[in-house]
């Protein structure tokens, strides 16, 4: 007898999965789908990426209340990623429950919603973990001798055993979106995927510096992170060249609370990625909020430029509504205006406080009352040498201001004997040659001296001679920014920065290709270190690197050693020269969807292309002009940014009224 599928109200999802084939053949159109296929759809919005995974993991294990907390990572979260805590543990009912869908401790009640103080809350990401990788639990609480393994794969329990196994909780997720090969095959590089990993990392201990942290990724500890204050945390995470370049901020209201650090003017940088915003410890981009931090910032840095910040924000969770996104790092606040104006006070009030924020001090500097004139007497004889000094009788004097004392050992005695050269006499021209530099050399910064003129000291008749000589024309530099040529149909007009960079682009796109460039060796190799995602970065990039020029190898906890840098560049700061260069690779990472070497070729065009503001001579804008029109493409820079622009005779002529 077939069972009555058209009920009033339908019927459950277990109860819809025990229908033979005849009876869900007459059941309606629409169904509900079995549990695997809606994790798996879940799980495209919770889980997009390994970075997605880390940060649910992470925060299960801070709800969880540990206090240490390990992630293992293998192949950027590929192929495994685990996240060991020290927390509180489940039951073996609990173990089995946390995979099921909306299926959480934190909340029991609608209004649940408006008070919670917890990361999690919506019951979604280990079930979606479950539908999309291979997952092993290992649990275990405190008043309990064994604990419980369990192990899942495409949402089904494959095994359950008791284990031994500490107090906490351990959960590895292995082979990521296995059963979702397009998933898998739009997953980006491993070193993007590792940048997206340390981040959601960075972003969770930074909120926790009570907790500890560490990240291991392939068998080597990128971040090892002991309890500590909040200023220790950044600079554990950051890099401690930031250990003096903070500047605390504090402000207590009766509607919200403020704290954290700032970073001095001079940590701005061209790119994002050091910003961070809490609310109520939970990380959050707002671009509302950044504004105001900009505001506060204004002035004081490069409108192009990012301030580094992270600041907690501590307000009534009934002030803010999370559950606006399944990342919910989007939220919203019921007074944006007062949230704005609170942010940008507290960082003004900080930097003014700090003396950062430039003021008119009329107090008297401290240091002046140590002065050697001030802490010992002024004796008698003291006096009189003073009162016979010149500086005394210029001040005391009339008519003395000017007054040159007669010297006997003055150098001006028969100044006549400077002009008998080659038998003239005073009076007469005579040919004198003053060394005036072509140019400055951009690597030694020396003045550099091709052709001595020949200049007469009395007669300047030599100056209508010498214009009359009709010279090649050469170019000329115009505000340190442009170089003027003349051709034959009239002039162009080149942007030195942008043409220089299409220049480099197009050489080490070549050395990438065909040949790799040279390297000068430095005499004394230097060691530099990075914050740990730079390192990580680095390390990537490293074959790379000493194919365009650069000799450096890894030297342990995030330190590499520099023996040479390209030939084609000046020596000089390595570690600020690669940090620079990282920082362009962000940017280009950030900003356009473009392969890794891609991104490299252009950070490093970028980077080492002649700057706006500099000073160069007749060569190198003559040499910039021939390499530039040798280029594949010669009117664009890598940029997108024109690199000259011609003017005709024609239309000069039809502007000054010549035509």
């Amino acid at each position: 007898m077939c069972k009555n599928v058209h009920p009033p109200y339908f019927t459950t999802r277990r109860e819809f999965a025990n229908f033979t084939p005849k009876e869900r053949q007459l059941a309606d159109i629409i169904k509900l789908l079995p549990d695997n296929i809606a994790n798996q759809i879940a799980a495209g919005e919770v889980i997009q990426r390994p970075a997605s995974a880390v940060k649910e993991l992470l925060e299960n294990a801070v709800d969880a209340g540990a206090t240490d907390i390990q992630l293992l990572v293998k192949d950027a979260g590929k192929e495994l990623i685990q996240v060991i805590d020290n927390g509180s543990g489940m039951s073996e009912l609990d173990a089995r429950m946390c995979f099921e869908r909306h299926a959480t401790s934190k909340i029991q009640t609608i209004d649940d919603l408006f008070h919670i103080r917890t990361m999690g809350f919506r019951g979604e990401a280990l079930a979606s973990i479950a539908a999309v990788a291979q997952v092993e639990l290992k649990t275990r609480r405190e008043q309990e001798e064994l604990g419980i393994y369990i192990e899942i794969e495409n949402s089904a329990v494959i095994k359950q055993e008791p284990c031994q196994f500490h107090v906490g909780t351990s959960i590895a997720m292995k082979n990521l979106f296995f059963n979702v090969p397009a998933r898998r095959n739009f997953l980006k590089s491993n070193a993007a995927e590792m940048r997206h990993v340390v981040d959601e990392f960075i972003r969770v201990a930074m909120a926790y510096p009570q907790l500890q942290f560490s990240l291991v990724s392939n068998g080597q500890e990128l971040f090892h992170l002991d309890k500590g204050s909040l200023k220790q945390r950044i600079v554990g995470i950051l890099g401690q060249s930031y250990n003096a370049k903070l500047v605390s901020v504090k402000e207590s209201t009766d509607y919200m609370n403020v704290y954290g650090f700032v970073g001095k003017p001079d940590t701005a940088k061209k790119t994002r990625g050091d910003q961070f915003f809490f609310v109520n410890n939970r990380f959050i981009k707002s671009p509302y909020l950044h504004h105001a931090v900009m505001n506060a910032f204004e002035e004081m840095i490069p409108a192009d430029s990012y301030p580094l910040y992270a600041l907690f924000i501590e307000v009534d969770p009934a002030h803010v509504d999370i559950n606006v996104h399944p990342t919910k790092q989007e939220i919203k606040f019921d007074d944006e205006k007062v949230m704005y104006a609170f942010v940008q006070a507290a960082i003004k009030h900080s930097l003014a406080q700090f003396s950062i924020t430039p003021t008119l001090d009329f107090e008297l500097d401290p240091g002046i009352q140590q002065l050697e004139a001030l802490t010992q007497p002024f004796t008698k004889e003291k006096q009189e040498q003073q009162s016979n000094s010149s500086l005394y009788k210029t001040f005391s004097q009339a008519n003395q201001a000017h007054l040159i004392e007669k010297s006997n050992n003055s150098n001006l005695k028969n100044w006549q004997d400077l002009y008998k050269i080659a038998g003239n006499e005073p009076g007469e021209s005579f040919p004198l040659e003053v060394a005036i530099p072509d140019y400055f050399d951009l690597n030694t910064g020396q003045p550099q001296v091709q052709h001595p003129v020949t200049a007469s000291v009395i007669d300047e008749g030599w100056m209508e001679e010498e214009v009359e000589q009709k010279a090649p024309a050469q170019p000329v530099q115009v505000h340190q920014k442009y170089i003027l040529s003349q051709i034959k149909s009239g002039f162009i007009l080149i942007d030195q920065q942008a043409a220089h960079e299409r220049i480099l682009y197009e050489r080490y796109q070549r050395a990438l290709a065909e040949k790799p460039m040279a390297t000068q060796q430095s005499l004394f190799p230097q060691t530099i270190s990075f914050p740990p995602a730079d390192a990580a970065l680095l390390i990537d990039m490293l074959t790379d690197l000493q194919t365009l020029g650069y000799d450096l190898e890894p030297f342990g906890n995030n330190t590499f050693v520099v023996r040479g840098t390209p030939a084609d560049l000046p020596t000089g700061n390595q570690q600020a020269s690669i940090e620079s260069l990282l920082e362009q690779f962000k940017f280009f990472s950030s900003e356009l969807k473009l392969d890794r070497r891609e991104q490299l070729v252009r950070s490093m065009a970028r980077n080492h292309a002649v700057p706006a503001g500099k000073l160069m001579g007749p060569k190198e804008m003559q040499n910039i002009i021939d390499e530039l029109f040798a280029c594949a493409m010669s009117n664009v820079a890598p940029s997108g940014r024109s690199t000259y622009i011609s003017f005709k005779l024609q239309d000069l002529d039809k502007m000054f009224d010549r035509a």
